[in-house]
């Protein structure tokens, strides 16, 4: 049900192919970019963004600052670039949560993330980890299962907020794994994260990114990986797959988009951009350790994600009966 790494095909082609094609564009930032991460700081689709900023900073001339605009599942900081002037002096990294599952949870949006928004690039897909608090009497998922089953609901997880990629991961893996549990919903993954560090929620699905600190500082407990292969990050922690949940497999993944209108050659530079900073072996290195698998593609390639992304994610809110309060 959730988007996985064999599903997406040309549009996370190697960075070399997201280069731009032909002569560079005569096109060039002239003042600071603004590139709107609609969560707080610390989180995954976060940290990924600081290190795209600051090679993109390098690469184009003027300060490229992170700004992190929160609140309403991601919305707010969408709507900011929707909003912005199309001069490409305003960038947004979008997300799964934001391009293609809010549209079907806030019906009163007052934007279209196909329609307003102007494709640039993918920049990266990250898989989820189940973590736990060591307080939390497992050691495995058929532990925690166990748990869950003989207590429900009495097991609480945190979330970036209500329809959010770590709200809908966590849903599938309880679908799969036939489990009730107690969702409670927090401004961003960082401060989700934090409780679950603090026992106050017992367990999250967190982007990996984000939750990787934490987990080899030893203050939460790792028990899977969504992914379809295990990370290097977390060599011997499981897939979901592996422990008997191959439903509750999935990916999520972040994009760099720009208001609707942005003139073709400014796509075309941001898109260069970004492709020259993921063919850095710094960039890609970096972003490995933090646990996010660079991706690239064309405008068009993330265009045509989006719209598939968009369907599916319909179909998932209506059947499971997700809505937002």
């Amino acid at each position: 049900m959730m988007l996985r790494r064999s599903l997406l095909g040309a549009a996370l082609a190697a960075p070399g192919l997201a280069r731009a094609q032909g002569p560079q564009h005569a096109w060039a930032p002239q003042r600071p970019i603004r590139f709107v991460v609609p969560f707080p700081a610390g989180g995954g689709t976060d940290v990924a963004a600081r290190i795209l900023a600051e090679r993109l900073t390098e690469s184009l001339g003027q300060p490229v600052i992170v700004e992190n605009r929160t609140g309403s599942g991601g919305n707010i900081g969408v709507e900011n670039v929707v909003r912005s002037p199309p001069d490409g002096h305003a960038i947004l990294m979008g997300t799964t949560g934001t391009l293609t599952i809010n549209p079907h949870l806030y019906p009163a949006l007052g934007f279209d993330p196909g329609r307003d928004l102007a494709p640039v690039s993918m920049a990266f897909t990250t898989d989820h980890v189940l973590i736990v608090h060591p307080a939390v009497a497992a050691r495995t998922v058929q532990d925690f299962l166990a748990l869950a089953r003989e207590r429900p609901r009495a097991l609480s997880y945190g979330s970036a907020g209500s329809g959010s990629s770590t709200h809908m991961v966590t849903e599938l893996f309880r679908l799969a794994a036939g489990v009730e549990v107690l969702h409670v919903p927090y401004r961003g993954s960082a401060p989700a994260l934090n409780d679950t560090v603090a026992g106050t929620v017992q367990f999250m699905l967190d982007q990996l990114p984000s939750a990787i600190g934490q987990i080899q500082a030893g203050r939460v407990r790792a028990l899977a990986v969504t992914g379809p292969r295990r990370s290097a990050l977390l060599p011997e922690v499981p897939t979901m797959a592996e422990i008997g949940l191959p439903g509750a497999e999935s990916t999520s993944w972040g994009a760099v988009l720009a208001p609707a209108g942005t003139p073709a050659p400014v796509v075309a530079r941001l898109h260069a951009a970004l492709g020259e900073a993921m063919a850095q072996g710094a960039v890609r290195a970096r972003m490995a350790q933090a646990g996010a698998d660079p991706a690239s593609s064309t405008p068009a390639e993330l265009a045509a994600l989006m719209r598939r992304e968009t369907e599916r994610w319909g179909r998932v809110v209506r059947e499971a009966g997700i809505t937002v309060g």
